[in-house]
């Protein structure tokens, strides 16, 4: 009423320039304001008191409802008219503004969903926040979005999310929901997170055959290396014990022959045995099989027996080790395959030089290093030298092993919570560094030289 009141006064001025049979047009500015904001019946009300007032204060006979000229009538009927055809094409108006705004936020939802759906890693988790983003978006609590079909609550409207004949997920929303709110879902938000959710369920479905496509290209990989290393590294042990062996059997050769070819044939026995061994150990590595089993060891012990296992002459080692290192949280059986496999390593490439094995510890730490005087490891190969089945052609010493010992070193010291790297200066030999957890901090402390020989076993 106060639009009616405001619009009324404001005609007195403007009868002074215009007659008043022409001012009602004004009444219809209330008119639109008042049903563009709280809808078309206010406005048909704002209507009826405009043309009541129109003629109580401004067409003659004013002060009374009466009208004593018949233009006077067909100017209010037109004016009522107007006013109450203003008011309807103000309410669409509004509820175009309406229509719009809910579009404007469904598209805004659908973008969303995309980016939830088709950019997250968990789909479970995705369709959680895409529930609460649907909730906010249609101002409905609670809305649940669950992958699969499900039984329907008491209390809850469901809507099945299906690609075709097969349901991803379901849609769940109160029953106290509004009917025009629950159009809006089977009819706008429905098939729009179908779409989405089939291509998020489709690019799951693919990302799992790559995956899948990838762990069979890696085992044909290395099934073709095992068959590589199996028809080489295996066979040639076996053809030098069948070549000593021969003249064993006839029963010619001296005692000093006998001798060489029973060494021979127990040395090849033993690196064949290494090198089952390492197909075992890198089989269950690959497999996640090489659980370590910790306990308190004493890296001391563990170097020598790894040292010992090798079967090498004392002068192949200088081992140097800090006096009072405290004991290390590891698989001490995993340690010494690890160091075993990399005092081999060095020692094939240490060029007849003995390898020297740092150990010390740093506060939390025991820090080993297992230098050679070789020919050092090219850049390119610093890292690829850890892979399974890896041979550098650049090896000076003219030794190819097996590609196995190095990716067992590493897989067992990281398996043991440590890791290892390599540091080579081109022509400067090789240093492998082991990072290992202490039980207890310690301080550096001198370190004392002994050999492989006077080492307990």
């Amino acid at each position: 009423m106060l639009a009616v009141g405001l619009t009324t006064l404001l005609l007195y001025p403007l009868r002074e320039v215009a007659p008043a049979v022409s001012l009602g047009v004004v009444y219809l500015l209330g008119v639109l304001l008042v049903a563009s904001i709280w809808g078309v019946w206010f406005g048909v009300l704002t209507a009826v008191a405009s043309g009541a007032a129109y003629n109580f204060f401004h067409i003659p006979a004013t002060g009374r409802f009466t009208i004593t000229d018949g233009e006077n009538w067909v100017a209010l009927v037109v004016f009522f008219l107007a006013a109450v055809f203003a008011a309807e094409l103000a309410q669409r108006a509004r509820r175009r503004a309406g229509e719009a705004e809910q579009r404007r936020r469904e598209a805004d939802l659908a973008a969303e969903m995309a980016q939830l759906l088709l950019h997250g890693n968990d789909l479970g988790e995705a369709l959680v926040t895409a529930g609460q983003r649907v909730s906010r978006a249609l101002d409905v609590s609670p809305v649940s979005i669950e992958l699969g079909g499900k039984e329907a609550a008491e209390n809850q409207s469901e809507f099945p999310l299906r690609d075709g004949p097969r349901q991803l997920a379901t849609l769940a929303v109160s029953q106290s929901t509004s009917e025009p709110t629950l159009h809006r879902l089977q009819e706008r938000v429905v098939p729009a997170l179908e779409a989405l959710l089939a291509a998020a369920v489709e690019r799951d479905e693919l990302l799992n055959d790559r995956v899948e496509a990838t762990a069979l290209r890696r085992t044909d990989a290395l099934k073709t290396a095992l068959l590589r290393a199996v028809s080489h590294d295996l066979r040639s042990p076996l053809t030098a014990i069948r070549a000593a062996a021969e003249p064993l059997r006839d029963g010619s050769l001296g005692e000093e022959e006998r001798t060489e070819m029973a060494s021979v044939v127990i040395e090849e026995a033993e690196r064949l045995s290494r090198l089952i061994d390492n197909l075992l150990d890198l089989s269950r590595l690959e497999a996640g099989a090489a659980e370590p089993r910790f306990a308190l060891c004493d890296i001391a012990e563990v170097i020598h027996a790894a040292a010992d296992e090798l079967r090498l002459p004392p002068s192949a080692f200088r081992i140097q080790i800090a006096d009072d290192i405290p004991e290390v949280e590891a698989d001490p059986v995993q340690l010494q395959r690890a160091f075993a496999n990399l005092f081999e390593n060095a020692h094939h490439h240490s060029r007849g030089h003995p390898v020297l094995v740092r150990a010390s510890g740093l506060h939390d730490r025991v820090l080993m290093r297992v230098v050679d005087r070789g020919p050092g490891i090219p850049a390119a190969h610093r890292e690829r030298i850890f892979e399974p089945f890896f041979r550098s052609d650049d090896d000076g010493a003219g030794h190819r092993g097996s590609g196995l010992g190095l990716a067992i070193v590493r897989g067992f010291v990281e398996g043991n919570g440590g890791r290892v790297w390599v540091e080579s200066p081109p022509g400067h030999g090789t240093s492998f560094v082991l990072e290992l957890s202490l039980s207890r901090p310690v301080s550096p402390t001198a370190s004392s030289e002994t050999n492989a020989s006077a080492a307990p076993a």
